[in-house]
């Protein structure tokens, strides 16, 4: 079993978040880059391409930082190769991660109903709320 269970692109991608992780963390010298957290990565199953996903602290401009990983592709591409033993290192391409805005986002809307609910059930004009 162990390994068979998931496919080589699943395991590349798991290597890859990990070194990249470190990558950014402990060569690159730009400090909002450093401060990225890696959330996911996926990579096409002829591991031609790998899909990097990340998120920031809230006082980073997400601009800039895409741009500035646009240019650092490169470098952390050279660097996975120094780290990792496959033929070919996929192309890297880094995309924001919105799940978490949007997981929020769904929160705020399910406390909204639940306050909606509640003072559905507290109505001045029902009797049974003077009691």
């Amino acid at each position: 079993m162990g390994f068979r269970e998931f496919g080589r692109s699943d395991r590349v991608a798991l290597q890859l978040r990990r070194e990249t992780a470190e990558l950014l963390r402990q060569e690159v010298h730009d400090e909002r880059l450093r401060q990225l957290v890696v959330t996911d990565v996926q990579v096409t199953r002829d591991l031609q391409c790998a899909t990097i996903f990340y998120v920031l602290p809230e006082q980073v401009d997400a601009d800039e930082v895409a741009a500035t990983l646009k240019k650092a592709a490169g470098f952390l591409r050279g660097g996975i190769a120094h780290r990792m033993r496959l033929r070919k290192v996929p192309e890297l391409i880094f995309r924001y991660d919105h799940k978490e805005e949007e997981a929020e986002r769904l929160w705020a809307l399910v406390d909204q109903a639940d306050t909606g609910s509640a003072v559905e059930q507290q109505d001045p004009a029902d009797p049974a709320a003077e009691d």
